[in-house]
C-alpha cells in the first residue's frame, strides 16, 4: 500500500471483517513467506556479520502479514545475517518504544514499516544520527535525512497498469462510451489519489473516464457494501477497477451475489486469493496490478548491503540506491503461474 496511512488495520493483504483493516487476521498463506532466492553473485556470500532491526505494524490482515513473513524469510537465506523483529503494534507510541530499543541495542541496520511515517521521522532520524543506517519500508518518513535508502511500490503506476488493461479490454470489444466504475480504498490518502490519477490517466488515452467511484476502506465488509451499491446503480457496468485486493473478497462476493458478468475487473495488490480467480478463467476477475509484499524481503537485502558497505551487484556503482520505486507488473491468467509464489493470503 503507500504512504502514512493505515492499509491496515496498510494494501493488502480470510473473511475476518475489519473496522480497521484491509481484511484479516489470519496468518499469510505459505508461498507469502517464501521470499524469491537470492540471485547468484558475489554479494551473496558470507561477509560480515550483521545485525538487522526489524519493525512494522501489527499483522492484521494478509498484506502486513506477508511483509513479517518475507522479511523474516530473507534473513534466513543469509548466514551472516541476525535478524531481530521487535514486536508489532499498531500503536504509535510503542513503536516508536521499540524503535528505541533497536537504537540502544546498536544494530547495524533497521528496516522499518512506519505506521505513520510523519510520527516515527522522529526516531528514524535518532537512528541515522546514532550512525545506524534506515531502510525505510513503503510508508515514507517526509525527512529525506531520516532513511538511508526507502523502497516501495508504485501507487500511481498500479492506477497507470490497471487503466491500460481495461483500456486495451475495451478497445478489444469496440466499447465507444464505457461505464467504468472504480472502488478505492480510503480516497482523502495519498495513496489512493495517486492510484486514482494513474488510473484515469491511463484510460485518458484511450479517450474512456471513469463513470463512477467510491472508496471502500480497505476492509471486506464495506467492500462488499460499496460494490453492491455501485451494481444497483449501474445496470450495465463495462469494467471495474477495484484498488485492493483484500477489500476485493467483500467486492467479488457483491458480484457474485448479484449474479453479475458483463464486465471486466481489475484487482490491486497482487493477493493469492486473486491469483487463484484470475487462474479459473471463470471470473469477472481477469487481472490484478502489483503492490507486492516481496518489497520486505528486497528491504533486507539492501540493509545487508548497505550495513556491509556494499553496492548492488547489477549496478556500476558502490553504494546502494536512495530510492528503490518497484514496477506495478499486470497479473493475467496468461502469466498467472509465475505469480503464484509470491502471492499473499486476504
Amino acid at each position: 500500500m503507500s504512504e502514512n496511512v493505515a492499509r491496515r488495520g496498510f494494501l493488502v493483504g480470510g473473511a475476518v471483517l475489519l473496522a480497521t483493516g484491509c481484511t484479516s487476521n489470519e496468518p499469510a498463506a505459505a508461498p507469502s513467506s517464501a521470499a524469491p532466492a537470492p540471485a547468484a553473485s558475489g554479494n551473496d556470500q558470507p561477509g560480515e556479520k550483521v545485525v538487522i532491526g526489524f519493525s512494522a505494524p501489527a499483522a492484521d490482515h494478509g498484506w502486513i502479514a506477508a511483509i513479517a513473513k518475507n522479511a523474516e524469510a530473507a534473513a534466513k537465506q543469509y548466514s551472516d545475517v541476525e535478524f531481530k523483529p521487535v514486536e508489532p503494534t499498531n500503536d504509535i507510541n510503542q513503536q516508536i518504544s521499540a524503535v528505541e530499543s533497536l537504537i540502544a541495542a546498536k544494530v547495524s541496520a533497521l528496516v522499518i514499516l512506519p505506521n505513520d511515517g510523519q510520527q516515527l521521522n522522529q526516531v528514524a532520524l535518532q537512528a541515522t544520527q546514532a550512525g545506524i543506517p534506515v531502510v525505510n519500508l513503503d510508508r515514507v518518513f517526509p525527512d529525506k535525512l531520516a532513511y538511508r535508502t526507502w523502497i516501495g511500490g508504485d501507487n500511481y503506476g498500479m492506477g497507470v497498469a490497471a487503466g491500460h488493461f481495461v483500456g486495451r479490454k475495451l478497445k478489444e470489444k469496440g466499447v465507444s462510451d464505457p461505464v467504468i466504475v472504480e472502488i478505492q480504498g480510503i480516497a482523502t490518502l495519498p495513496l489512493t489519489q495517486d492510484r486514482s490519477k494513474g488510473f484515469a490517466d491511463a484510460l485518458k488515452t484511450y479517450g474512456f473516464s471513469v463513470t463512477a467511484k467510491q472508496d471502500a476502506k480497505f476492509t471486506v465488509e464495506t467492500g462488499n457494501q460499496v460494490a453492491t451499491s455501485l451494481l444497483q446503480a449501474h445496470k450495465k457496468i463495462d469494467a471495474l477497477w477495484n484498488h485492493d485486493d483484500d477489500q476485493g473478497v467483500g467486492v467479488l462476493a457483491a458480484i457474485k451475489e448479484a449474479g453479475r458478468n458483463e464486465f471486466v475487473m481489475v484487482g490491486g495488490a497482487g493477493s493469492l486469493n486473486a491469483m487463484k480467480e484470475i487462474q479459473s478463467g471463470s471470473s469477472v476477475l481477469q487481472a490484478t496490478v502489483t503492490y507486492s509484499p516481496t518489497m520486505a524481503s528486497s528491504a533486507v537485502r539492501l540493509a545487508r548491503l548497505i550495513a556491509q558497505g556494499k553496492g548492488m551487484s547489477d549496478l556500476v556503482e558502490n553504494q546502494v540506491p536512495q530510492s528503490i520505486t518497484l514496477a506495478s507488473e499486470t497479473i493475467t491468467k496468461e502469466n498467472v503461474e509465475k505469480y503464484l509464489p509470491l502471492g499473499f493470503e486476504s
